[in-house]
């Protein structure tokens, strides 16, 4: 019978295929690829219907839909995150991933996927090395991360990593409450005084190792802004050269990893200590997460309007 100049016959044919595909995807099938990709309910069953019950094919539909989310929220900033670090042998690895908030930064999932993604940062270089590696899933860093931002809902990005060999030295690694990473390596001295140093790294946050390693421009221009300081003072030329001077060494002192105070003893500088544990600074890496990123400024009504519509 024709209605309307319709046949519904082959609708109602493909109608009833979905249908019956619909019933006989099961609650375990939902259960094992919301597992495997973390997407929702709703979101596994429509991927396992027009899979007709497939896996890999609906996980690949998935993976298809959460990088096209990914891609819409890589231009949100992304200035919260994590420092995680790894280790093996006489090699050492610190790498920031960010996130937009805290509360993801703590998520398991995103924990995972950091520690993870560290232990494979060991043998890279750089950032992109690191994306093309093979995680335990068998996917690439890279697609993990896209997969992460679709569980997650939010922008996660690999920022940058540093590496630090002992070299028959010691090394010293430490994570302060998951947002500061220190490493240092000693020529001399052992893995204790390394991690000292490291703490007090992360709580000082010197600029420069010593005195020797302040470039010129730098002293220069700490040098231009003591001497017009003292100019005012009214004091002969020669005072005011001692005055610049001994102001430049305080400065230098504040400044430089050697000339601090060493943040478990006040009584002694770290240059002192070094000296009294025959060791030296061969060099250290201070990374803080969302340091020069600059952040959105919103108030909270704001936000919670702006998830609100995007909900």
């Amino acid at each position: 019978m024709i209605v309307g100049g319709l046949n519904p016959g082959p609708l109602c044919s493909e109608s009833n295929f979905e249908v019956e595909t619909a019933m006989s995807i099961t609650a375990a099938q939902v259960k094992e690829l919301r597992e495997r990709t973390g997407a929702g309910m709703m979101e596994c069953k429509k991927a396992l219907v027009e899979a007709s019950g497939d896996m890999d094919a609906a996980i690949e539909h998935l993976r298809k839909s959460g990088l096209a989310k990914a891609d819409k929220k890589a231009s949100r900033v992304a200035a919260e995150g994590a420092i995680v670090d790894a280790s093996s042998g006489e090699d050492s690895v610190l790498v920031e991933i960010n996130s937009e908030t805290d509360f993801v930064a703590k998520d398991d999932n995103f924990r995972g996927f950091a520690e993870e993604v560290a232990t494979l940062a060991l043998d890279c270089n750089d950032v992109e090395a690191l994306s093309a590696k093979a995680m335990a899933s068998g996917s690439s860093v890279e697609d993990a991360r896209q997969q992460l931002v679709s569980k997650v809902g939010e922008n996660v990005q690999i920022r940058r990593l540093a590496h630090m060999k002992a070299d028959g030295g010691a090394l010293g690694t430490y994570i302060h409450g998951g947002r500061i990473g220190v490493m240092v390596s000693l020529k001399g001295g052992d893995e204790e005084l390394a991690r000292d140093l490291a703490m007090h790294v992360a709580a000082l946050n010197p600029a420069f190792r010593d005195s020797a390693d302040v470039p010129t421009d730098v002293l220069g221009k700490e040098k231009d802004i003591l001497v017009a300081q003292a100019a005012e003072s009214g004091k002969p030329a020669e005072i005011i050269e001692k005055m610049v001077q001994g102001r430049l060494n305080k400065r230098l002192a504040e400044i430089t990893l050697t000339g601090q105070p060493f943040v478990k003893d006040g009584d002694v500088t770290v240059a002192q200590l070094l000296k009294d544990k025959g060791a030296s600074v061969i060099e250290f890496v201070r990374l803080e997460v969302g340091e020069g990123i600059e952040k959105e400024e919103t108030d909270f009504a704001t936000e919670v309007m702006q998830q609100a519509r995007g909900s």
